[in-house]
């Protein structure tokens, strides 16, 4: 029985191409496979699973599979590692923003968010130091902010972040709960444009 974990990639990335690069231990059956196929077409299946980075019930925001035709690349990792390259044929992303289909073009096209490589950090910092201020946004639900009142307030987690806004997860009594999603006013292109839109936002919840 093959591990799980020897099928992980120790390393990602996207080529210009839209083509996934995934580094393996030279040993591992993703090579193996791929070095046995030669001129056969090898297809494969990569998932991916995201976890939001605080503690929230499901933690789990979404999960993306990617599948196409896998092949070796020799001379691209060090010693005694491989590098496979999945050519991107069809993608497929369920998350907290909705299920559908990515082209191929458009996931080669697209650009990382600007908050993607700070996103945990931020999260993780909003919820351990700004806990008291995360639930003042309760007062910004409209009519599901009728009993706002410190005790019969559910708690706030921050679950996702982006250059459009944030997503909170308001836990109720009994486990239950509901996201929440606040726009900032324009897309911030940075941690400090993030800064002076979470300002903005915090001081409407206080109003």
């Amino acid at each position: 029985m093959t591990s799980a974990d020897h099928l992980l990639p120790s390393s990602r990335s996207v080529g210009p191409d839209g083509g996934l690069f995934l580094e393996f231990p030279a040993g591992s059956p993703a090579v193996r496979a791929a070095t046995r196929a030669e001129g056969d077409e090898l297809n494969a299946v990569l998932e991916l699973t995201d976890v939001a980075p605080v503690s929230v019930p499901h933690r789990v925001r979404g999960r993306a599979w990617i599948s196409g035709r896998l092949t070796a690349v020799p001379g691209m990792a060090g010693p005694g590692r491989m590098m496979l390259r999945l050519e991107t044929a069809e993608a497929f992303v369920d998350d907290l923003w909705g299920a559908q289909d990515v082209e191929p073009e458009a996931f080669r096209d697209a650009a990382p968010d600007p908050l993607v490589v700070h996103e945990a950090e931020l999260l993780q910092h909003l919820h351990a130091a700004h806990g008291e201020r995360m639930g003042m946004l309760h007062a910004l639900l409209g009519e599901r902010a009728a009993c706002d009142c410190p005790a019969h307030r559910p708690s706030a987690v921050p679950v996702a972040l982006d250059r459009f806004g944030l997503r909170v997860r308001f836990v109720e009594g009994q486990g239950s709960c509901f996201d929440a999603r606040f726009e900032f006013p324009e897309p911030v292109r940075d941690v400090v444009g993030l800064r002076r839109a979470m300002y903005t936002l915090f001081e409407a919840a206080s109003c």
